[in-house]
């Protein structure tokens, strides 16, 4: 039993923020995320099973960096008319349901058999394996979108294909990626992006009563593009989410509050989310997502320990505003155009360091631990004193409460950060009223540590997100961490444990088969020689006192 699992228990305070699985978390934040794709995201890596052990409680899919991934159009219908997705690949989206992941797709790109300049088509295509970047405008470039009425007709049966093979799993259906820059060829163009909306958003409805549209992410908080594109489309109706991304400053290190007071001019995200509610026919309980967003270690001016500042302050800064984050990217591809910039996890170039993860994975673990599953509550009320207030010296602070009714404080200085990880020391008195923290404790929210407090004055102030909590907050099991690394040969099996010593191993015969749990054992490795002949699937999971991990990659052989 690990040591914070031990002190929980025995109403103990934990040191460190005791990590939340997928599995204990009903609505939190997310992430994007590349499918599995050898040989640079292979699945028996320590990578796809992190996003369960930090907590990730949705997913955005649909991308391969830049690019088209194994959901997309040019991938799923590969020759005209028929359409196909791999069985490995409906092993990636129920390895995401089944550990605890809500997932949305993305439906896009082109299809050189059907959209592009070109006067011939051709009757078959292979996708590109690559991540290749906007500005593609070459012939067969993914990026040329359906724009007559047959294009569009032959994309919304691939939407219809798509709903229907993944009802019941998935429910969540954007349309398209960065429309309003170059994904859509030759530049954005809110009026044809509107026509093709008109189109998908009564198609997914019609296949699955039950799945909800999406307006794809724009790239920029442009409110003329978003109200040009559903003037056009005249089916703000039958939007249930509307999303768009934040890089503030992309290319250099500026603080992600910055997303609603001077990264984009005039356009705020506020003044975005504003133009939409103000469609006639628009949903006033629409939700508003920022499912890309991320500030980049590599950018000019910044480091690792900016990302791992700014990460939860922007994630929290949305949460306070109702909007859900998804943070660009779990792990790169290095294959792409991007290198091994975005990831919360290193790629693989071959290195010591390959899909280990960067302070920031860590910073946004502690992040779903404490606020994932709380909402914000106006009734818990702060004070505020000995601290200056300026727009360029913000001070942020927010009173959230989970679904327990136990409330936490988050509270930082949203300014620019610089590298190195230093600050100078302030601090800042609070005085919290109806908010039920007897015991309060201090919480860096970047490092995870936890420091008791006698009183709420003089606390440290920084430029990243410090809380304040009862002792008695940490009320959750430590459920062990993922096995990876899962490998089968003939009839032997060996995976990686991390922490735990006991191993659940689960069998399918062939794709679509029912799991069974066929041998619960010490260690890492098990020989399944009484397996029957043909496509044999597997999984592991680890057993601790506290409960179970999320399952592994699944391994295939066949006999």
């Amino acid at each position: 039993m690990k040591f914070a699992a031990f002190l929980l228990i025995c109403g103990q305070l934990p040191d460190q923020v005791p990590p939340k699985r997928s599995s204990q978390i009903e609505n939190g934040f997310g992430i994007n995320s590349d499918l599995p794709r050898e040989p640079f995201l292979p699945w028996d890596r320590w990578w796809w099973t992190r996003m369960f052990d930090a907590g990730v409680s949705w997913i955005r899919i649909g991308q391969y960096e830049n690019s088209s991934d194994p959901t997309s159009w040019d991938w799923v219908e590969q020759k005209r008319g028929v359409f196909a997705i791999a069985p490995e690949v409906d092993d990636y989206v129920d390895s995401l349901i089944e550990n605890g992941v809500k997932v949305q797709v993305q439906l896009m790109y082109g299809n050189p058999m059907y959209t592009g300049p070109s006067g011939i088509k051709p009757d078959q295509i292979t996708p590109k394996s690559g991540g290749f970047h906007n500005d593609d405008r070459s012939i067969d470039s993914i990026f040329w979108p359906p724009k007559t009425p047959q294009e569009i007709e032959a994309f919304i049966r691939y939407v219809r294909w798509m709903v229907n093979h993944f009802r019941g799993r998935i429910k969540y259906y954007a349309l398209w990626n960065e429309q309003d820059i170059g994904y859509w060829n030759p530049w954005g163009n809110p009026e044809e992006y509107g026509r093709l909306l008109a189109a998908f958003a009564p198609a997914v409805h019609q296949t699955d009563p039950q799945a909800k549209v999406i307006y794809g992410g724009q790239a920029d908080p442009s409110s003329d593009f978003a109200k040009r594109a559903l003037d056009e489309c005249k089916c703000a109706s039958q939007i249930d989410v509307f999303a768009y991304h934040t890089y503030p400053g992309y290319g250099q290190n500026m603080h992600p509050e910055a997303m609603d007071y001077g990264a984009y001019g005039v356009e705020t995200t506020l003044k975005l989310r504003k133009t939409v509610l103000s469609e006639p026919l628009i949903d006033h309980n629409i939700e508003f997502w920022d499912d890309e967003f991320n500030s980049i270690p590599s950018w000019p001016g910044s480091d690792e320990s900016v990302q791992a500042r700014y990460i939860p302050r922007g994630v929290l800064y949305n949460h306070a505003a109702g909007v859900r984050t998804f943070v660009w990217l779990l792990t790169a591809g290095v294959d792409g155009n991007e290198y091994d910039d975005f990831g919360f996890i290193h790629g693989k170039r071959n290195l010591p360091d390959d899909f280990t993860p960067r302070p920031v994975y860590f910073a946004f673990q502690n992040t779903n631990a404490l606020f994932a599953d709380t909402k914000i509550d106006a009734s818990i009320n702060i004070e505020v004193a000995n601290v200056a207030r300026s727009r360029e010296n913000e001070f942020l602070h927010y009173g959230f409460r989970n679904k327990n009714g136990k409330a936490i404080v988050a509270y930082w200085l949203a300014v620019h950060s610089v590298p190195g990880n230093v600050f100078p020391p302030l601090t800042v008195d609070l005085t919290l009223t109806n908010a039920g923290i007897d015991k309060p404790v201090l919480i860096d929210v970047v490092s995870g540590k936890i420091t008791p407090l006698d009183s709420l004055k003089a606390l440290p102030l920084r430029d990243s997100v410090l809380a304040i909590a009862d002792a008695s907050y940490f009320d959750w099991p430590v459920l062990p961490e993922a096995p990876s690394g899962l490998v089968v040969q003939g009839t032997s099996l060996n995976w990686e444990l991390h922490g735990a010593r006991k191993s659940a191993v689960e069998r399918r015969i062939g794709n679509t088969g029912r799991w069974e749990r066929i041998a619960t054992l010490e260690g890492s490795s098990f020989n399944d020689a009484a397996a029957p002949r043909g496509l044999i699937c597997y999984r592991v999971r680890a057993i601790a006192d506290q409960g179970e991990s999320a399952f592994s990659n699944i391994a295939r052989t066949r006999r």
